[in-house]
């Protein structure tokens, strides 16, 4: 692949995962979960961190359907339509008006500029929703390339939180109306 083409901005749309997707992929159904959200998926999609994730976004979408435009939607590179990863919220706004953003990158399509891509339609549509007043963004303190995704989104560290198995993760939010996703 030429320099080139890697250095263009890259472009993303989002595919629904319903909850029959996600239960599939929760099941280690790559197959089904394909069939369900009209797009292949990667095997990364039935690793067991996704494994995980995706069980408890379906047990999320079966208490709560009215989640389901605000959870996890396969992330898919345009024009071409590979897809490249998974990004959405952890759910719909809280009382105070805050959402968290959370978004995957296929390994194969890491440091290309996916998770910019994926992290500014999220800012989009969170900044176009009336109810969104704080876009949050929870990192692992060690994981520099997602620390570098935020930079220049206008991201201010509030505060950190820890335990034993996931170690320290630092705390990011940004004002909606203070979005800025050039």
């Amino acid at each position: 692949m030429n320099s080139e083409l890697l250095s263009l901005p890259k472009r993303v749309r989002f595919v629904e995962l319903n909850a029959k997707a996600l239960r599939a992929l929760a099941d280690g159904d790559l197959a089904g979960g394909s069939a369900e959200a009209g797009v292949a998926l990667d095997e990364h999609f039935v690793c067991d961190r996704a494994r995980s994730i995706f069980a408890y976004r379906a047990d999320q979408l079966a208490e709560d359907p009215s989640a389901a435009p605000w959870t996890t939607r396969a992330a898919v590179s345009e024009p071409d339509g590979t897809v490249i990863g998974d990004a959405g919220f952890h759910g719909p706004p809280d009382e105070a008006g805050m959402v968290e953003v959370g978004y995957c990158v296929v390994p194969t399509y890491r440091r290309q500029g996916y998770a910019r891509a994926m992290l500014r339609a999220l800012l989009v549509r969170a900044a176009a929703e009336p109810g969104v007043r704080t876009v949050r963004a929870t990192i692992s303190s060690d994981n520099a390339a997602s620390l570098a995704t935020i930079a220049g989104f206008g991201f201010t560290r509030v505060g950190e939180r820890g335990n034993e198995h996931d170690g320290i993760a630092y705390v990011f939010e940004v004002p909606a109306d203070a979005i800025q996703t050039e």
